[in-house]
């Protein structure tokens, strides 16, 4: 699906009334709280694709911007500043989803929202969630790599190292259940399986090296759960001198990570604009001022959920997805490294 299809998903964003379509607040503050600063895609987009959407939608509302860093007291007590504040709404991307059940008892106590953003909060129902499907996100990465495999000729019963994200976010745990599905039903063994604390790139590039000792050359293939991980990964495989680098996939659709698929260093991504669910978000949000409720799309953990399908992207259709879709510009992506390879893809002149 194309970014301007989506947008046009988002924007059509159904939603049921069940009160006065009057707003019952003008001015209100809304908080968007992020997880962390390991993925640059919370400051390049999803905040910025927020605060565009809250600012055609509600151009007097406050909004407060926070991020966690990784850090679960502090993005507590950024939760509690925001309620002490004013916020009505809260936009909570959590730092760790069990702890974040806590934050919404305490939220919805107090008559604040809750819209779960991009990661779920299992234990407690928030009021909404919004996010791209993680759970297809990992099928369709580990599916799209076991079709290359075959296609490649790759013998079955070859292996496969698999690099999950942080073991405290509930959506890697829907993407890692999606990558199982895709392995478990494929031909190839998954030799070794890590859980990447906070998903940190380096923790990733240090299990894959311990992994590249241990089984060489038996390695045929990575599933890395998003860029970041893939990075650290294919990091690895070149410090050890591995030659060809096995295919890897992502999600994220990340700079960097273009340019690995352009270079031929990672096999696939996932592309999903974040401004796709900031801007679903922000309509959720004002739907909740307005004293709305709005349209589960489906349920998720008992919570009213809206969640958007995402494109594989490869080299085969790198062109299409990322560039003729407008997500992101060649001049930004071709830079002086990759100007033969972007040639070589028609990318460029």
């Amino acid at each position: 699906m194309t970014k301007t299809s989506l947008l046009t998903v988002a924007s059509a964003l159904t939603l049921c009334i069940t009160a006065s379509p009057i707003f019952a607040q003008n001015a209100a503050t809304v908080a968007f709280l992020m997880p962390d600063q390991a993925s640059t895609r919370y400051e390049e987009h999803d905040w910025p694709g927020f605060q565009s959407a809250m600012g055609e939608l509600c151009p007097d509302c406050t909004l407060i911007y926070q991020n966690g860093n990784a850090d679960v007291a502090l993005q507590q007590q950024q939760f509690n500043s925001v309620i002490a504040q004013g916020a009505s709404i809260i936009v909570l991307d959590p730092v760790d989803s069990s702890a974040a059940a806590a934050l919404v008892q305490i939220a919805q106590s107090q008559d604040v929202k809750v819209i779960a953003y991009d990661r779920p909060i299992p234990d407690v129902p928030a009021d909404y969630y919004v996010s791209f499907d993680n759970e297809g996100i990992g099928y369709a990465i580990a599916q799209s790599l076991v079709e290359h495999l075959q296609a490649e000729g790759v013998a079955d019963g070859s292996g496969v190292l698999q690099i999950n994200g942080s073991p405290t976010d509930a959506a890697a745990g829907l993407i890692r259940d999606g990558i199982d599905r895709a392995l478990d039903n494929s031909p190839y063994e998954t030799l070794s399986e890590f859980d990447t604390p906070d998903w940190a790139p380096p923790r990733a590039q240090e299990w894959a090296a311990g992994q590249i000792t241990r089984f060489g050359d038996e390695i045929t293939g990575i599933v890395a759960a998003n860029d970041g991980t893939a990075g650290g990964a294919i990091a690895a495989l070149k410090a050890a001198g591995v030659t060809p680098i096995p295919p890897v996939t992502g999600n994220d659709a990340t700079l960097a990570a273009l340019q690995r698929i352009i270079a031929g260093d990672q096999y696939n991504t996932i592309s999903k604009p974040s401004e796709i669910v900031a801007a679903a978000s922000a309509e959720v949000a004002v739907a909740f001022m307005r004293g709305e409720t709005p349209e589960a799309k489906t349920m998720l953990y008992d919570t009213p959920s809206e969640l958007f399908v995402p494109a594989v992207v490869t080299r085969e259709n790198i062109k299409a997805e990322i560039f003729d879709a407008g997500i992101q510009n060649v001049e930004d992506v071709c830079t002086e490294a990759y100007v033969d390879a972007c040639r070589d893809l028609g990318l460029m002149d």
